[in-house]
């Protein structure tokens, strides 16, 4: 893909949030519960999104041998770990220094060998990678295009980028801003419904940089079955990228 951009991507003050957060992250009870909370499903979608792009075994322990897979956006490393498992090569990379200092001490605690970089993915030499993640990160950024396009000129040739985020929705506003920080279900100030961005909107701006999102899948919640994937779009998805 093309060369990365230097534009800055990174917001100061969304950094310092997550930031302050860095020391209970990985506390399943903690501040980042929610996020416990999504990483199943999210590992779910990522799963099935690798076995389908590269034809791999879905009884493999190991599809991500061989290849490098990066996190950005890593914060301390919920997503980093389980990739490392998976026998992928990974690097993570966050804002926040303070994210970054904790996900060295888990990953080293875990005997996992993960690269971690604190800065702007833009200005970072880190080559190309076959899996570019970015999850729960795009409507925290000051430029989605530049972001989106950092993220592109990291993928390799015939890669596979997989994505999450909130959708601009009503039911968004009342259910992941107003009544989730409200309730304390996650930090207040972590969401700005006016940041996040539609599956359409998401789609027109991977186009511009010659790449094609598969069809949408929804996180949604329920009584019943909790949070779970879902055809529902409404508050959360998760896309599949590759390159046309």
């Amino acid at each position: 893909m093309a060369n990365a951009s230097s534009t800055t991507t990174i917001r100061p003050d969304e950094a310092a949030h997550f930031g302050k957060l860095a020391a209970d992250w990985w506390d399943p009870r903690g501040s980042s519960a929610m996020l416990h909370r999504l990483n199943p499903i999210r590992l779910a979608f990522l799963r099935e999104a690798i076995d389908l792009h590269w034809a791999s075994d879905s009884r493999s322990p190991c599809p991500l041998a061989g290849k490098r897979a990066l996190d950005v956006g890593c914060g301390a490393g919920l997503l980093c770990e389980p990739l490392a498992r998976l026998g992928g090569d990974v690097t993570g990379v966050d804002a926040a220094a303070e994210n970054i200092a904790a996900a060295r001490a888990h990953a080293a605690g875990a005997g996992l060998a993960i690269d971690y970089r604190a800065g702007e993915i833009g200005a970072l030499d880190l080559g190309a990678f076959d899996l570019v993640c970015s999850m729960e990160v795009i409507e925290h950024v000051a430029d989605k295009a530049a972001f989106l396009a950092a993220l592109a000129a990291r993928l390799a040739p015939g890669g596979l980028m997989v994505l999450s985020t909130p959708n601009r929705t009503a039911r968004s506003r009342l259910l992941m801003v107003e009544a989730a920080e409200r309730l304390g279900m996650v930090p207040r100030g972590t969401h700005h419904w006016d940041d996040f961005i539609t599956p359409e909107e998401l789609r027109e701006l991977l186009g511009d940089l010659g790449l094609t999102m598969a069809q949408p899948k929804g996180i949604a919640w329920s009584a019943g079955r909790g949070l779970h994937l879902s055809d529902d779009l409404a508050l959360n998805y998760l896309v599949a990228v590759t390159a046309h």
